[in-house]
């Protein structure tokens, strides 16, 4: 039977009253972990990004497969996503030991929420403050990196329409070859089940898909040109596969 259209509303509101009491219970319950080491922290935070996958799964009849988990190295990583909704801010961070993300530095005075970012030292940027912000952010990536960490970065900076043009900023380069580590891209489709600037989400199988990793010691045209080619390719096909689908289930994709 395909869902109609009042069904995808009712199902979407509920996920996202729901989601948000979801963040706030594991931001109660993590309170004791502001005396505790950073792995309290990030077991928290990987521990609601499971409950909050499996709700989706759950209240909005979105699966999501995991394709080429045997292709993410251990260690200190470079990950480079495609950034299409909200949903992988959260939902990859299970998949590595210690999660690490560049994020603004406004989120970090939200309470509770900002200071538990503080705790697991992820890193602020101040985006107005120019060069020199830039440059201790840098810093600051690699010398986590190379303490064993795996930065999770959105090459494209903010999140992208399905089938916008791809825009990949210079930054990704430069923290490339500042950190010296090997490189996991990502692709998935995920913008046609969380898209942007809209509470609706809609049903379908969200892919996930970890691509053969780009080794250390390439300069920063052949980083770029071989990172942005393969999450292109990759999201595509991903981004067919789910139209098709999404077509058969409600008799239209989403926008």
């Amino acid at each position: 039977m395909r869902m109609t259209k009042f069904s995808l509303f009712v199902r979407s509101l509920v996920y996202n009253i729901v989601f948000y009491l979801n963040t706030i219970l594991w931001c109660v319950i993590g309170l004791p972990t502001y005396a505790m080491p950073r792995w309290g922290i990030i077991w928290i935070a990987k521990t609601w990004a499971r409950t909050s996958a499996w709700l989706l799964t759950l209240i909005c009849n979105v699966k999501v497969e995991y394709r080429g988990v045997e292709n993410i190295p251990e260690g200190p990583l470079l990950v480079a996503s495609k950034h299409q909704s909200a949903w992988e801010t959260f939902a990859l961070m299970p998949f590595f030991d210690q999660p690490l993300f560049i994020l603004k530095r406004e989120l970090t005075r939200i309470p509770f929420f900002g200071w538990y970012l503080v705790k697991a030292q992820m890193i602020g940027l101040d985006r107005e403050s120019g060069g020199r912000a830039l440059l201790k952010m840098m810093k600051n990536a690699r010398d986590q990196v190379q303490r064993g960490r795996q930065l999770i970065i959105f090459p494209e900076g903010t999140r992208r329409p399905v089938g916008a043009p791809p825009d990949y900023k210079v930054g990704v380069s430069q923290i490339y070859v500042g950190c010296g580590v090997t490189c996991l891209p990502v692709a998935l489709n995920s913008g046609l089940f969380w898209p942007r600037r809209t509470f609706l989400r809609y049903p379908g199988t969200l892919v996930v898909e970890f691509l053969k990793p780009i080794p250390a010691g390439l300069s920063r045209d052949e980083f770029t040109a071989q990172v942005s080619s393969a999450i292109e390719d990759a999201s595509n096909r991903l981004i067919r596969e789910g139209r098709a689908e999404q077509e058969r289930i409600m008799g239209f994709s989403a926008p």
